[in-house]
């Protein structure tokens, strides 16, 4: 804005304001037009809504000094991606640097809450990824250097410690288990947003058990209105006792700033982790080898479900608990340990949850049979031990075949070929799997809105594996008579799945 603008500017709100006060200034000069029951206004008279305080700030003054901002200076490396989002043109370069001219040392801004006397400090793993050296600063104006005793990446939590013993005693706050929070109930966000340390915010828990709040498998995110920015991650919830009922991890925002709309890890998921760091330096977690996928309502009419609840099984490590158990391509795992498994995330946190080496019992539906089968659980991979193991460099489509290449399916609306010696090597097949491969898909046909294409290859109709077109003609015909539509198992450039296709007559 000019400077003319600014002065015209300064003089409408002047003159906006002056008008204002002519206003009130005139309503009082005639109290004629008053009603003759009018009564002055009892401030003491005004409450807030029924359980709200009237301030928060006897429970802000309490917490705050548990609360710390987190410096992170980052690797150069590790800070290639930090730049912030939504600069004004020319801003990046202050963050990047110029040619010959390096920009200021990379840092992130984060906050964190101190959680014993001693300096043991809860943050975000995103806050401190990539850290080379991490300060916080205590709300009593010290600066104090910490070391990272360990962080999770799979539900954003890292623990630090003050380093060193001169540091004195801390005050403190403590998780709660969350139980006992409700849509609705007040919440107090303390932090860093934008480097501003110390904020306060408040507002309400505005729905619970997020699952599309975030990337994560294990956390199912409390949302809160409660006004939160970046910054703020790593940062405590407090309910109006003073507890942490969350740690602050991210926000839904077109512009960045804040919309009303953030989400924190539930206490009882954040403590969990971070015990384990605090014991063991890392956290580990059950794993029984299979690879999963949700179950829709068309793959739950296809295997005779009611309802599309379970976990269908997608694929099996070879030589992992599962594997070892009798567990199959195509099981729909229904129960854990006894627990009814409602969908794929709900299998993941219950075999995350589960300490490693127990004996569990797997409950599975197979060809419209329950069975039960018992597995020891294993510690799951690393993240990039599970992609390294699951990368197929290998298959990639093949060039598409030419219309009539194969024979076609009508009731299904695409085309198929048997296998080749090429193709199993392609695909990283058994010399002795069965399989179609897809050669031309109407476009109009369910099978092709539901993600088939030329290339991909079908390697069961209905549970059975398929080694022709007749195969799986049979199969149309059966999942026809019996008013399902037909499972296939797929495999091509989109990894190997279940997907569930109309069948026309």
């Amino acid at each position: 804005m000019s400077d003319a603008n600014f002065v015209k500017y300064v003089r409408r709100t002047a003159i906006a304001g002056g008008a204002t006060l002519a206003l009130f200034a005139g309503f009082a000069a005639v109290p004629s037009v008053l009603s003759a029951n009018a009564q002055e206004i009892n401030p003491s008279a005004i409450a807030p809504p029924s359980g709200a305080p009237m301030s928060f700030a006897d429970l802000i003054e309490r917490v705050r000094p548990a609360v710390v901002s987190v410096t992170v200076r980052q690797r150069p490396d590790a800070a290639t991606a930090q730049v912030p989002e939504g600069l004004p043109p020319g801003f990046e370069e202050f963050f990047r640097g110029r040619p010959g001219r390096p920009g200021p040392a990379p840092t992130a801004l984060g906050s964190g809450f101190l959680i014993d006397e001693r300096g043991t400090i809860v943050t975000n793993h995103h806050v401190v990824e990539g850290a080379e050296e991490i300060t916080v600063h205590t709300s009593d104006g010290r600066d104090l250097p910490v070391d990272l005793i360990g962080s999770d990446e799979a539900t954003d939590i890292a623990v630090l410690r003050v380093r060193g013993n001169n540091a004195g005693r801390f005050q403190y706050v403590t998780f709660d288990d969350a139980s006992h929070v409700r849509v609705g109930d007040w919440v107090v966000a303390v932090g860093n947003p934008f480097g501003l340390d110390g904020t306060a915010t408040a507002g309400i828990v505005s729905a619970m058990g997020r699952r599309d709040a975030g990337s994560s498998a294990y956390v199912d995110y409390m949302q809160i209105d409660a006004p939160i920015n970046r910054g703020n991650s790593g940062g405590p919830t407090f309910d109006l006792r003073g507890n942490v009922i969350g740690v602050n991890s991210a926000i839904f925002s077109p512009t960045g700033g804040n919309v009303g709309i953030g989400f924190a890890i539930p206490a009882n998921t954040a403590n969990a982790i971070v015990q384990q760091i605090l014991q063991n330096g890392r956290v580990s977690r059950g794993w029984i080898g299979v690879s999963i996928q949700p179950l829709d309502q068309d793959i739950a009419r296809s295997l005779g479900l009611e309802e599309p609840r379970g976990a269908l099984v997608a694929t099996v490590v070879p030589d992992g608990p599962a594997a070892r158990a009798g567990i199959q391509q195509g099981d729909v795992i229904l129960t854990f340990n006894g627990q009814r498994i409602e969908d794929s995330r709900d299998l993941t946190q219950r075999v995350g949850g589960t300490a490693i080496g127990n004996n569990s019992r797997v409950e599975v539906l197979r060809n419209g049979q329950r069975r039960t089968l018992n597995l020891r659980l294993q510690e799951r991979p690393s993240e990039q031990q599970l992609a390294s193991a699951n990368q197929t460099p290998n298959a990639t489509p093949s060039p598409t075949p030419e219309s009539g290449a194969g024979v076609a399916q009508s009731s299904l609306g695409l085309s198929v070929r048997p296998l080749t010696s090429a193709d199993r090597t392609r695909y990283e097949l058994g010399a002795n799997d069965a399989g179609l491969v897809v050669t031309s898909v109407e476009p109009t046909s369910d099978a092709a809105q539901k993600g088939i294409g030329p290339g991909d290859v079908i390697l069961q109709a209905g549970g059975r594996p398929v080694r022709s077109a007749q195969d799986l003609s049979t199969a149309a015909d059966a999942a026809r008579r019996a008013n399902r539509p037909l499972l296939l198992q797929v495999d091509g450039p989109r990894g190997r799945r279940f997907i569930a296709a109309d069948v026309a007559e």
